[in-house]
């Protein structure tokens, strides 16, 4: 899919999970560098104590898994050869198991 294809909600999702995407790196950046959670993000999605302990674990995890999104989305919005958008796809895989292992082997 490009965006030169007839189908524009297919396109339209695409670039909203690219918004969304942006935004996940973002935020997960802003959490593991800071070590802080924003006030809002906090009280809206009401973290544990044992959560608000590891801003850099779930900052970090989020914005690997952003990354991963970014990635998978690329090859459809962008014009590219098959094998460049095949190598995203692995290099998407592997940023999904990396925050996936972050998440789960980053402790403090």
């Amino acid at each position: 899919m490009s965006p030169s294809d007839p189908d524009p909600v297919w396109t339209a999702a695409r670039l909203v999970i690219v918004v969304l995407s942006l935004a996940m790196i973002v935020f997960g950046l802003r959490v593991a560098v800071t070590r802080r959670f924003p006030p809002v993000w906090a009280r809206v999605a009401r973290l544990t104590a044992s959560q608000r302990l590891q801003p850099v674990r779930l900052g970090g995890g989020q914005a690997l898994l952003g990354a991963c999104l970014l990635l998978q989305q690329a090859p459809f919005l962008l014009p590219m050869p098959s094998l460049a958008g095949r190598t995203l796809l692995v290099v998407a895989l592997l940023l999904a198991v990396a925050g996936a292992g972050w998440f789960v082997l980053f402790r403090r």
